[in-house]
């Protein structure tokens, strides 16, 4: 809510000062506290919960026109980490949503937020009337991202995919009347018609009318690179670049980089990979749009921009997951003219007041540099990998198209059994899930297991107990082979 002075006090900030309000609020944070303390480990269903939890998974099913990927209802209850299903089991969340709920379940914080928020007089806020948590969320967002960028506004939208349709558009008109896109090999950008299109996934546009010109460049690769040299494949890929730029002169409207590839398999390349190419889109007047959905807040630096040192090459950036509101951000240079960005809903006030909380505590808390919590986290992550395959070799056999079993950057982890097979990677994920660990996978050959744990609230000594369950799902789909 906005500061206002006490004699200019409305009645809605009387409201949301009330100290009845305040109690309650308290009370209720209290009683879920009680309840989540509660949960401390992995467990079974509750005895006789099946019928009932089996009931739920059919509903879901014909309400969506087929099952849940996971046998996955939850209660509404949690504890950091760890989350109880409508049955009464419970298990290690290490994917939180795709990201999403990076300070895990029922965290007290958070649930504060949140039901202040739904005190709001309406649930949604949008373009026309909006509230001022709306601009409050991107004023703070706005102050971290402009510390080392220059990135100038920020329009909150409710979802990634929607912030980099937003982002397109943004470039787009800039760019006028250039229509090309230039994107990495296995990026994902969203599923909406347009970002199915850039994204570099055959599967999640069939049936999608091709309308979008993309060209695809090769993202870093350190096993070609460690063989030729590493400045002779940014060369390679710079001539690449050029090739395109060539073939389609001034076409360009943007170039779309992930910094750290989500969906593609947690990929990462070094600084002077991105500035070759950012330089030559520069001097082609190519918008530098870094899509950090899934990265935000993961990396060594709230940006991962940051953390390579390019925020001076940014001209439009999207985020979300984490973030809970998702935002297009962008320079002075491509604010774009009335009417292009709009739309009836920007979010909702329990987004925007949380998104806002875990932006603070972002950047108030450890999280961040070479001696931080995600660092810290990523190496246990490590440990707890390389240890597993010095048990069981056999389920780690060499894979020649990556430089290494494990692999991402501090909070986007993954690993690499069976080979990274197609079929035996996703059955691996549904074993693990039954002995305890909700987590996923990604790549798009090689298929690596993949965590996006809840770094908020991990603790160190949790990371043996998550990795206890993995030896015996892999145990298990080993077995299974």
């Amino acid at each position: 809510m906005a500061a206002v002075t006490e004699a200019a006090m409305s009645l809605g900030h009387e409201l949301q000062q009330s100290p009845i309000v305040a109690q309650a609020i308290e009370a209720l944070v209290r009683e879920v506290r009680t309840r989540a303390a509660q949960i401390t480990d992995i467990r079974p269903a509750l005895p006789g919960a099946q019928a009932a939890y089996q009931d739920l998974l059919r509903r879901a099913g014909e309400a969506r026109g087929r099952p849940p990927l996971y046998p996955y209802v939850a209660s509404g209850l949690g504890n950091g980490a760890l989350v109880e299903l409508a049955d009464g089991s419970v298990k290690w969340d290490m994917i939180c949503g795709i990201g999403v709920h990076f300070f895990g379940h029922s965290e007290p914080g958070l649930i504060e937020a949140a039901v202040r928020a739904g005190l709001d007089d309406t649930v949604k806020q949008g373009n026309l009337q909006s509230n001022f948590e709306a601009h409050e969320f991107c004023e703070t967002l706005l102050g971290e991202a402009r510390k080392n960028s220059r990135l100038r506004f920020c329009y909150p939208t409710t979802s990634g995919a929607m912030a980099n349709e937003n982002a397109l558009k943004v470039c787009y008109q800039k760019a006028m009347p250039a229509s090309r896109v230039i994107a990495f090999k296995d990026c994902f950008m969203g599923r909406s018609v347009t970002m199915a299109q850039i994204g570099d996934a055959a599967a999640y546009r069939v049936g999608v009318p091709l309308t979008v010109g993309v060209d695809y460049m090769p993202f870093y690769d350190p096993v070609r690179a460690a063989s030729m040299g590493q400045a002779k494949f940014i060369e390679m890929c710079v001539s690449h670049l050029l090739q395109y730029i060539e073939r389609y002169p001034g076409q360009h409207a943007a170039f779309v980089f992930e910094l750290v590839q989500g969906e593609g398999g947690f990929n990462t390349a070094p600084r002077e990979f991105f500035t070759a190419l950012m330089d030559v889109c520069r001097a082609n007047h190519i918008a530098v749009w870094d899509d950090e959905i899934q990265t935000f807040g993961r990396t060594t630096r709230m940006f991962a921009y940051e953390s390579l040192d390019l925020g001076d090459y940014i001209d439009v950036l999207t985020v979300g997951k984490m973030s809970q509101a998702c935002a297009t951000l962008y320079t002075e240079e491509f604010n774009p003219k009335p009417g292009l960005l709009s739309g009836t809903f920007t979010g909702e006030t329990v987004s925007f007041r949380v998104g806002q909380k875990v932006i603070e505590r972002l950047r108030d808390g450890d999280s961040y540099g070479d001696a931080g919590s995600h660092a810290r986290h990523h190496r246990l992550f490590r440990e707890q990998v390389k240890a597993l395959a010095s048990r069981h070799p056999e389920w780690f056999p060499p894979v020649p198209e990556i430089e290494d079993i494990v692999g991402g950057t501090g909070g986007m982890m993954r690993f690499t059994p069976f080979k990274g097979d197609k079929t035996a990677v996703p059955k691996a994920c549904r074993a693990i899930f039954d002995e305890g660990v909700v987590l996923f996978y990604c790549g798009h050959g090689p298929y690596h297991l993949r965590l996006l744990p809840p770094l908020g609230v991990m603790k160190d000594q949790d990371w043996p107990r998550v990795f206890a369950c993995i030896e015996r799902g892999l145990a298990k789909a080993y077995q299974a082979m």
